[in-house]
């Protein structure tokens, strides 16, 4: 694990926990992309599996259904050489009236060092930290997913894409600054776009929403000027912008990359869409739409994908300039980042403590 110790990818990275990459420095970013192109780069070596979190106990509290995101950050704990522990609610303590709280307890008496929480509730990973905290348990959360919040490994993996198409040698936070992407669809319950939304003006992009009122208000323009509660400053200076376009043409000229969204039919409190069709023919992305953005520009989803509504099934085929597969594998290097740099961090953090009282 040689070229992936020391101080040359650790130092400065101060997360003890990841839950929203509104507090993500240029520093953190790049530290998680450069890390994610080396690993991304160890299958070519030969090398799938490494000791980098031997001994270490990783779960996933999944509370909410999910495929990639749970399947991917089992496989980089894996990779990694962690333990890993699968939380079902279905058959779980849960359908007694368990609450998350002594869930994540129950999996930090076992020894779990990170827990991978997803829930419907925005607060419930920050009230594990605190309440984690005031039980002296030292296990770190990462956040999987939660309500219409963050979603942060899948801003990076995004972001990690996208870096990666612009420059396959370095995929750096500088590889997207003057860039002009478009994210096109359910902005209002979209977690993803809110992650993407911090990740992407990090880097000095700017963002051209696009969407109906209904699934796009017009207060989004304004959505990094206002850090999550308890967020005292933004650690960027200079932001990309961000813009509304209702227009999907004129949102599309001169892009240099596309983002669809689905659809969250199931978080919506009201029936904000009663026709697809329509939809698809005023926002949906086709071949023939995306002639308005630069040449070869790639098209990006978070998935799942509902085929014929926010995407043509011709265009996810298309390999050629649609990265939904390279998103899917890319999230297993994002998050085998993210997950050796906390379990690392609270390693030294531990030792360096041990030492300290040894020096007494």
């Amino acid at each position: 694990m040689g070229s992936f110790t020391g101080e040359t990818i650790m130092s400065g990275w101060k997360h003890d926990h990841i839950i929203d990459l509104a507090t993500f420095s240029l520093e953190d970013y790049n530290t998680v992309l450069e890390l994610a192109d080396r690993f991304k780069s160890l299958p070519l070596s030969g090398t799938r599996k490494i000791p980098a979190l031997q001994g270490k106990l990783v779960a996933t509290l999944f509370f909410e259904p999910s495929t990639r995101t749970r399947s991917s950050f089992e496989l980089a704990a894996k990779n990694l050489s962690a333990d890993v522990q699968s939380f079902t609610p279905n058959t779980s303590s849960v359908n007694k009236g368990e609450t998350p709280l002594d869930t994540a307890l129950t999996y930090v008496a076992m020894g779990a060092d990170v827990l991978v929480v997803r829930h419907s509730s925005t607060s419930v990973p920050e009230q594990l930290i605190h309440s984690l905290k005031e039980a002296g348990a030292k296990t770190s959360i990462l956040n999987g997913g939660n309500g219409i919040q963050s979603h942060p490994s899948q801003g990076l993996l995004d972001l990690f894409t996208l870096a990666k198409f612009f420059n396959p040698v370095k995929p750096s936070t500088e590889t997207l600054k003057g860039k002009k992407i478009t994210i096109v669809g359910d902005i209002l319950h979209s977690r993803v776009a809110r992650s993407n939304l911090w990740a992407l003006t990090a880097c000095g992009a700017d963002v051209f929403l696009c969407g109906p009122p209904s699934l796009l208000p017009e207060e989004f323009s304004d959505f990094t000027q206002t850090p999550p509660p308890g967020q005292k400053f933004d650690p960027i200076k200079n932001r990309g912008k961000i813009h509304i376009i209702r227009s999907l043409k004129e949102a599309l000229i001169e892009s240099d990359a596309v983002m669809t969204l689905r659809l969250q039919r199931e978080r919506m409190k009201q029936n904000l869409l009663s026709d697809l069709n329509r939809y698809h023919l005023d926002y949906g992305i086709t071949h023939e739409k995306l002639k308005y953005c630069k040449k070869e520009g790639p098209v990006l989803h978070p998935g799942p994908v509902n085929r014929g509504v926010e995407i043509s099934s011709r265009l996810v085929e298309d390999r050629s300039i649609c990265l939904i597969e390279q998103q899917i594998s890319n999230g297993i290097s994002i998050r085998m980042a993210l997950l050796y740099l906390i379990a690392t961090k609270k390693s030294e953090n531990h030792l360096s403590k041990a030492e300290k009282g040894g020096n007494k």
